[in-house]
């Protein structure tokens, strides 16, 4: 993990909390980027989601747990219920051997240290949407989201340890991200196999590319705001997201 493990436990304590003082007041407000939700359903979502990490890593499991599901909760308890699952979480991961070989759903990296990194970048963009819904205050740490960034580029856009099935668009060019508010970058290039990317650090001269603060990048690539790019066609971008594993 290229953070320590005291800044992952910190960033999801922290914005679980935040998550928990948004909501309060406002769980009937809709949440713009994920169709069909309100705040009720943002928070049953992240409990649930923090419950199965937190069961994966607590039993060692080796495949999904399919049963044992948290049910619907009653609105007087979401709340609750959601801070003290997040407590658990944060809890679980802290006392776990990072090392220890458990269930992902990356076929690159199966152990408690891909949950840890994994679930800050869960929570951070959820509690954008949470505060974005509520008109709260936002702000994650740079270094964790350009660290978040790096992560999504890794495992959440197809590649060649983990392509795309079935194959489709290909990237067809070069993409840049670059960071303003950390000193880091990276260029996005075809991988090997068809329809996929790969990534270098830093920006080759001439990459048409996106810029602004590791926090708006990352939302960017989860497509919850808007960035301009120098350069940067809509077609390219398009086709980027179509290689991307997420909504």
């Amino acid at each position: 993990m290229p953070l320590d493990l005291a800044s992952y436990i910190e960033t999801i304590t922290n914005h679980s909390a935040e998550v928990a003082a948004a909501a309060i007041g406002h769980l009937g407000d809709p949440i713009e980027h994920c169709p069909g939700w309100t705040m009720v359903d943002l928070v049953q979502h992240l409990t649930e989601v923090q419950w199965f990490w937190a069961t994966v890593v607590e039993e060692r499991l080796q495949e999904r747990p399919n049963e044992g599901r948290p049910t619907e909760i009653d609105r007087a308890e979401l709340i609750d219920r959601f801070s003290q699952g997040a407590q658990h979480l944060a809890r679980v991961l802290e006392e776990a051997d990072q090392t220890a070989t458990v269930y992902t759903w990356a076929p690159q990296q199966q152990n408690v240290a891909f949950v840890t990194r994994h679930q800050v970048q869960e929570i951070v963009v959820h509690h954008w949407d949470a505060a974005h819904a509520a008109g709260a205050r936002f702000h994650v740490d740079p270094e964790v989201a350009a660290d978040s960034i790096e992560e999504f580029l890794t495992f959440s856009v197809s590649n060649d340890d983990d392509p795309i099935d079935p194959p489709g668009v290909t990237l067809g060019g070069s993409l840049g991200l670059q960071c303003t508010d950390v000193d880091q970058s990276w260029t996005l290039l075809d991988g090997d196999t068809p329809s996929t990317v790969r990534f270098v650090e830093g920006l080759s001269a001439g990459t048409p590319h996106l810029a602004g603060t590791s926090s708006d990048i990352l939302l960017w690539l989860y497509s919850r705001v808007e960035l301009k790019g120098d350069e940067l066609s809509t077609e390219l971008a398009g086709r980027f997201r179509q290689l991307c594993f997420t909504d």
